[in-house]
């Protein structure tokens, strides 16, 4: 789609960071570098970016916006500054964008409305943790992102919706999966960010086995678990 069109579409306004990589752009140790970016219009289908490096029409890449969380998608155009991405998602994830999007619309025209349905996410600057299985075993992570009741890993694991685990000290179960890894329900909510810091982000030295009490089968499940927390 050509940017002009997108202008004249359904979308909301919002400036939220972000960062992104692009093919073939490569640091000196040949890693793909990852570039400072913002959105201007968002819709369930596509965001227009300001960037500081601009692809070309069809290259594909990946973005992350802690508003939003992270995205695949590909550029349909190309204007001075920016580019429009098309977002791949699947029905029901691009469903669960559109109610994100509704709800800042509202925010966005009155900023007294609370976020009553996720708490903030919290992006680490030191991102390395660890996993504590029922069993004892340690299995190395990295925390995409968390909040005060929850966190999203990326691990080489891949446990299953309702497994209790701990990452870090925190004790909590897994309540859903996406292709980069999972999303952690705390058993607890944290307090502060100092206190998500300690005993999610950061692992302890010496990690002593938490005590994990999976929670029954028939547990009711609230639609706001199936929301990255």
């Amino acid at each position: 789609m050509l940017v002009a069109r997108f202008l004249k579409q359904r979308a909301v306004r919002i400036q939220a960071p972000g960062n992104y990589t692009l093919p073939n752009w490569y640091d000196p140790e040949g890693r793909l570098r990852t570039f400072a970016c913002r959105t201007t219009r968002v819709s369930p289908f596509r965001m227009l970016l300001e960037v500081p490096v601009v692809g070309r029409v069809g290259d594909r890449l990946t973005s992350y916006f802690r508003e939003f969380g992270k995205f695949n998608g590909h550029i349909s155009d190309t204007v001075h500054g920016g580019f429009l991405l098309e977002l791949d998602m699947t029905r029901a994830e691009r469903a669960r964008f559109a109610e994100k999007l509704v709800w800042l619309e509202k925010r966005e025209k009155d900023p007294s409305i609370p976020d009553a349905r996720v708490d903030a996410r919290y992006v680490p600057n030191s991102p390395h943790s660890a996993l504590t299985l029922a069993d004892g075993s340690i299995v190395p992570c990295f925390v995409i992102d968390a909040s005060m009741s929850g966190a999203a890993v990326s691990s080489e694991l891949q446990p299953d919706i309702g497994t209790a685990l701990a990452v870090g000290s925190c004790v909590g179960r897994v309540i859903r999966q996406f292709p980069e890894g999972f999303a952690i329900k705390f058993a607890e909510p944290m307090s502060s960010v100092g206190d998500l810091e300690r005993r999610v982000i950061t692992p302890p030295m010496r990690p002593r086995r938490p005590t994990l009490r999976p929670e029954p089968d028939n547990q009711p499940v609230s639609a706001d678990d199936y929301y990255l927390v």
